[in-house]
C-alpha cells in the first residue's frame, strides 16, 4: 500500500509540482521538500522555478510572496490558518495610517506581512538581506521600519541608521528568558550562543553570532565549537542535527515553557500536503490589483538581493 510519502512523491510528478518547505516545518516535511530554506531562498527558488504548480510548506504570507512574484502559477499552501503574528499585529488600517503620518519616509516592511500590507510598502525585506536593503537606501531618507521591533531596533543599531519602528513582535522569538540564558551559559561556557535578530535585546546581547535563520545553519555547520545554544524557533534543529551529528545542539530556554516551535508552522502535515497536491486546494489567490501594488515592494529587494540599483518615490501617495 502507498504511504503517505509515496504518495507525495508521485503527485509532484503527475503535477509537475515543486515543493517548498522552510526550515521550521517539521523534519518529515523537510526530508519531502525539493528545497528546504528561509524566507528570502523560498521566494527565490519560486520565482525561479519552471515548475507551473509550486506548493509551499510554511505560512501563507510565503505562499503569497511567491504568487506575487510568479502570478502565472498555482501556488498552494497545505492550510489557509497557517498564519503569522506579526501578519496579526500589523493590521492593514492601521499600517496605513502610519504610512500617512510619515509619506516623505522610505517604509521596509519585513516579508513577514500581509499581502495588502506589502502593496502600501516601498520595499521588503527578510532577516538574511534586511542590511543590504537598508544599505541600498540614501542616507538622507527616513526610514519606517515593521513590523518587527527586534529585527528593526537591531538594524537601526548595527547599521546607525535611525528608524521610527512599528511596534509588533514575532510571538515565538519573544519568549527566550535571559535569566534562564545566562544560567545555561553559565552552565555551558564553552556553548557557543547563535541568536535571530528577532529576539528581544536583552538575549541578542548574550548571542556570539546574530543571524537569519540560514546564517546561524552556517555557523553550526562551519564552526568548529562542539556546543552551541540556539536562540530561535526548533524546527532549525532537524538541519542543523543533520549537518553536525558530532555537536551538542541546546535550545534557549524560554520563561515558561518549552514551546518555541511556531504554531502555524506546524499547522502543515504530510497528509494536508497530500491533499494540496491531489486536489490543487487550498490555492493563494489575489486580486489582480493587489497583486500588482504588491508586487512593487518585492521585485524592489528581489532587485537589491541582485546587486542592482533601484529608484527611490520621493513620497508616498496612496
Amino acid at each position: 500500500m502507498e504511504d503517505v510519502t509515496g504518495r507525495i512523491n508521485r503527485l509532484k510528478r503527475e503535477k509537475n509540482a515543486l515543493l517548498l518547505a522552510h526550515y521550521y516545518e517539521d523534519g518529515a516535511i523537510q526530508d519531502i521538500a525539493d528545497f528546504v530554506g528561509d524566507s528570502l531562498a523560498l521566494a527565490q527558488w519560486g520565482e525561479q522555478s519552471k515548475h507551473p504548480v509550486i506548493l509551499m510548506a510554511g505560512v501563507v504570507f510565503m505562499g503569497e510572496s511567491v504568487k506575487i512574484l510568479s502570478p502565472d502559477k498555482t501556488v498552494l499552501v497545505p492550510d489557509l490558518n497557517a498564519g503569522c503574528s506579526l501578519v496579526q499585529h500589523s493590521p492593514y488600517e492601521k499600517y496605513l495610517a502610519w504610512r500617512r503620518e510619515h509619506r516623505d519616509a522610505i517604509c521596509v516592511t519585513y516579508v513577514n506581512s500581509s499581502a495588502e500590507v506589502k502593496s502600501i510598502t516601498d520595499v521588503c525585506c527578510t532577516s538574511s538581506n534586511a542590511e543590504k536593503i537598508i544599505d541600498a537606501i540614501p542616507k538622507d531618507r527616513r526610514i519606517l521600519f515593521g513590523p518587527d521591533r527586534n529585527l528593526g531596533r537591531y538594524l537601526a543599531k548595527k547599521l546607525n541608521r535611525e528608524m521610527i519602528l512599528w511596534p509588533g513582535a514575532c510571538e515565538v522569538h519573544i519568549l527566550f528568558s535571559d535569566r534562564k540564558l545566562f544560567e545555561m551559559k553559565t552552565e555551558h561556557p564553552d556553548a557557543v550562543v547563535i541568536a535571530h535578530p528577532e529576539c528581544d535585546e536583552v538575549i541578542l546581547k548574550y548571542a556570539d553570532i546574530i543571524g537569519a535563520t540560514s546564517r546561524l545553519l552556517d555557523e553550526v555547520k562551519n564552526n568548529p565549537a562542539k556546543k552551541f545554544i540556539v536562540a530561535t524557533e526548533y524546527g532549525i534543529f532537524h538541519q542543523m542535527q543533520k549537518a553536525r551529528p558530532d555537536a551538542l545542539l541546546l535550545q534557549a530556554p524560554a520563561n515558561n515553557c518549552a514551546c518555541n516551535e511556531c504554531p502555524y508552522m506546524k499547522m502543515n502535515t504530510l497528509d494536508k500536503i497530500a491533499h494540496a497536491l491531489e486536489t490543487l486546494k487550498p490555492e493563494v489567490e489575489i486580486a489582480p490589483a493587489l497583486l500588482s501594488k504588491a508586487r512593487t515592494s518585492l521585485t524592489r529587494m528581489m532587485a537589491i538581493s541582485r546587486g542592482e540599483r533601484v529608484e527611490w518615490p520621493a513620497a508616498f501617495n496612496d
